[in-house]
């Protein structure tokens, strides 16, 4: 496993490896920091669907990189919650927040020839205008939720997508989350695993899901980037 700030070169970055092409990223917990506007969202669904009583946003957030649904049926909780769920998470998406240091590294690995992609346990349609309303959008050269594929995370689906849309090997890619799924899903895809220790809640449980790096903010990403020939 290769850590940060000291950047060591690994398994995965060793002089002389074909230089990587893109980036695939999560969404929630890497480049935003949507939490508040989350919890906030499961409660008022909650209330409206289940009724009173506090809402287990904190096991909710156990399951965090999973497709609402799937949570919801591991958690027992009726699938009907995600309508307001959504409609909520709508209403309040201009108050989230982007992790400091996002927009310079998006930009640098764009100006560095890198493609980039957001795989996502969100709907597409939502994460779309999710960054669209924070004016992220522009980075990406696509956004995938995870109702355009077959199995969401932690199944491999959605990082061979993105890397089918990106037309990128798996050798020249990076995946990186803060949540177990995300690098369960970059492993079985064979891309390389990076954990986002900035946005994660559980830290311990990330690095036990065994990643090829770890980051500790989000500009330490280039260090595992760097411009492309000609670039």
């Amino acid at each position: 496993m290769t850590t940060t700030s000291d950047h060591q070169p690994g398994r995965d970055a060793a002089p002389g490896t074909v230089p990587r092409q893109a980036v695939v990223f999560d969404l929630d917990g890497v480049i935003v920091d949507s939490f508040a506007v989350m919890g906030e969202a499961f409660s008022l669904a909650y209330a409206e669907v289940v009724g009173d009583g506090p809402a287990p946003f904190d096991e909710y957030q156990r399951h965090q990189g999973r497709y609402f649904p799937d949570i919801m049926r591991i958690m027992g909780l009726p699938l009907e919650m995600e309508g307001p769920f959504v409609r909520e998470s709508y209403r309040m998406a201009e108050q989230v927040q982007v992790y400091d240091g996002i927009v310079d590294v998006l930009r640098t690995l764009n100006e560095r020839g890198l493609r980039l992609a957001v795989a996502t346990g969100k709907s597409g349609e939502r994460a779309r205008s999710l960054l669209d309303v924070l004016g992220l959008l522009p980075y990406f050269a696509h956004v995938i939720g995870s109702d355009e594929v077959s199995r969401p995370k932690p199944a491999p689906d959605i990082v061979l997508r993105a890397l089918e849309l990106l037309d990128v090997p798996a050798d020249q890619a990076v995946m990186i989350g803060d949540a177990p799924t995300d690098l369960a899903s970059a492993h079985g895809a064979e891309v390389t695993a990076v954990a986002a220790l900035w946005g994660c809640h559980d830290g311990a449980e990330l690095l036990a899901a065994g990643p090829d790096v770890v980051l500790r903010q989000p500009a330490d990403l280039l260090a595992l980037c760097p411009a492309l020939p000609g670039r």
